[in-house]
Order: structure tokens, then sequence, then C-alpha cells
């Protein structure tokens, strides 16, 4: 049975995501409210902007419906600003205060650490589980700084840092694999969600 997996709908690039997870074999369905969580097996938390996803979401307590289904075992793949939102720290989280996050990946990021829009870039990156390398958008991307736990796994590296990590049922990217046509980490993930 394929599973149900959500895309946090509130910014980013979200019909990407989920042309993404319906070519992965998965049942998709749009989230911008809590009730909308029920009976999901994994949700997406996509790029955008942290502060404004984080923003959007507090009238409704999203943040924290998300983290109760998670503590629940439903699966949730960060991407970019969701890597912020799903990490346990941010370093520089000035403009986040007083929001709620996701939490639950034991690392600590940096937001929009390798620079502004013009100093995005792409990259080959080698990733553990996969037979090659898989092509990686970087745009305005947070950077892992460290790792705070040891069930952190570190499925790849770019310019010295983990950008792809597995912690239990959550998995995360700094980068945005939904900007190209190879889907092999939503595939990682909607087998993640089924298990």
């Amino acid at each position: 049975m394929a599973p149900k997996i959500g895309v946090l709908a509130l910014q980013g690039a979200v019909a990407e995501h989920e042309r993404a997870l319906r070519d992965s074999g998965a049942e998709v369905r749009k989230v911008r409210r809590p009730a909308e969580l029920e009976g999901l097996d994994g949700l997406v938390v996509p790029g955008g902007e942290s502060t404004a996803m984080a923003r959007l979401a507090a009238p409704v307590q999203l943040m924290p419906a998300i983290r109760h289904r998670l503590d629940e075992g439903m699966a949730v793949f960060g991407t970019c600003a969701g890597l912020i939102l799903s990490a346990d720290k941010v370093s520089d989280a000035e403009a986040l205060v007083g929001f709620e996050r996701i939490g639950g990946l034991g690392v600590v990021v940096r937001r929009n650490a390798y620079g502004s829009q013009v100093h995005s870039f792409e990259d080959d990156l080698e990733v553990t589980g996969l037979d090659s390398p898989l092509p990686a958008v970087f745009i305005r991307a947070p950077v892992i700084e460290e790792i705070t736990s040891p069930s952190v796994e570190v499925l790849a590296e770019a310019h010295g840092h983990p950008v792809a990590v597995r912690h239990g049922r959550v998995l995360a990217a700094s980068f945005h694999p939904e900007l190209t046509p190879d889907y092999r980490l939503h595939q990682l993930f909607t087998d993640l969600s089924a298990g």
C-alpha cells in the first residue's frame, strides 16, 4: 500500500515535492493545519524562508503538532528551511526567537551559511545508499555545523560539511532535491515512511 505523505504547504516548492513523491509511489496531500496531519506516514517540510514559515505556522500551533506526530512515529523530511526547522539547535536563531520549531534532529545548523542568492551552486553528491552521484541544488543553504547525537547518520557531505543526514525517522538535506529530475532522495523518504 502506498504511504500517505504530506507536504507542508506554507511556502517553497510544494508542487515540485508533490511530483517527486508521487513519482516515488506515495499518496500525497498538502498540509496547512494540524488536522491535516492525521493519518500521514510522512511529512516533507520544504525550503523557503524559515522565519516566514515559523510565523505562518504559529497561529494554528502547526510546529508543535508536527513534533507530536513525529514523536508518534510519523517520518519527517526537511529540505533547506525544513532542515532548519527540524534541527534541535540553530546557532543564529535570533529571527526565530518566540516561534516554535519542530526539532527532533540532533544537529546544530546555521541559516544561509553559504551566502546570499548569488552564492547558490550545484554539486554532485556521493550519498550513502545510492549507487551514483545525486545532483544537488543549494540556494541560500543552511550548514550543519555540528552533529549532537550519536544516532545521526551522515549520508552526504559537500565543502567539508554534512549536507544530508538521517536521525531515526527524520531525513534532512541542506539542498533542494525537488529541483532536479533525480528523485532518489524522495524515494528513500517514501520507503522510510512506508517502513
